[in-house]
C-alpha cells in the first residue's frame, strides 16, 4: 500500500508541481496550454492572484514528489515528509476554494463556468490527497 500511495504521490505531484511551475515562469504559455484561464474569462485581479499563487506553489508543491519517493524507497523520513506534503496540499485545496468563493462573491470573474467546476474538483483532490497522506502517515508512524 505504501509503495502504491508513493507512486500516486509522485505522479500527481509531478503533474501539479509541473503545471504550477509553468504557470509561475510562463503564465501566457500556461494559458495557451489551458493550465490557466484565458484573459477574456477573468479579471486582472484574479490573474494577478493566480500568478503569485503559482509562484508560491512552484516553491512548495514539490514536497508531494519527495514524500512519494521516500514512501517508495521506505525511507525512515517518509512519515514526516508525508505530513508536510499532506499539510501543504490540504491547505492549498482549502485556500484556493476559499479564494475562488470570495472572488465570486465580489463579482470578480474567475473563469468560464465549465472551468470553475474543474477548478473546484481540483481543489477537492488537493485536499483529499492531503488528508490521505496525513492520516496514512499518522497511523503508520514508527515508534
Amino acid at each position: 500500500m505504501q509503495a502504491t500511495l508513493g507512486i500516486i504521490c509522485i505522479v500527481l505531484g509531478m503533474v501539479g508541481w509541473g503545471g504550477q511551475l509553468v504557470s509561475a515562469v510562463a503564465f501566457r504559455r500556461a494559458q495557451r496550454w489551458k493550465l490557466q484561464e484565458k484573459n477574456e474569462h477573468t479579471d486582472p485581479l484574479f490573474r494577478t492572484a493566480e500568478l503569485h499563487a503559482a509562484r508560491w506553489d512552484a516553491l512548495v508543491l514539490w514536497t508531494l514528489i519527495a514524500a512519494g519517493v521516500l514512501m517508495v524507497v521506505d525511507h525512515a523520513m517518509w512519515p514526516l515528509a508525508a505530513l508536510v506534503a499532506g499539510g501543504i496540499h490540504l491547505d492549498a485545496g482549502g485556500r484556493e476554494a476559499a479564494k475562488h468563493i470570495a472572488f465570486r462573491k465580489q463579482s470578480v470573474r474567475v473563469g468560464a463556468p465549465v472551468n470553475i467546476k474543474l477548478a473546484y474538483g481540483t481543489f477537492l483532490v488537493l485536499a483529499l490527497i492531503g488528508l490521505v497522506l496525513i492520516f496514512y502517515a499518522l497511523i503508520n508512524t514508527r515508534a
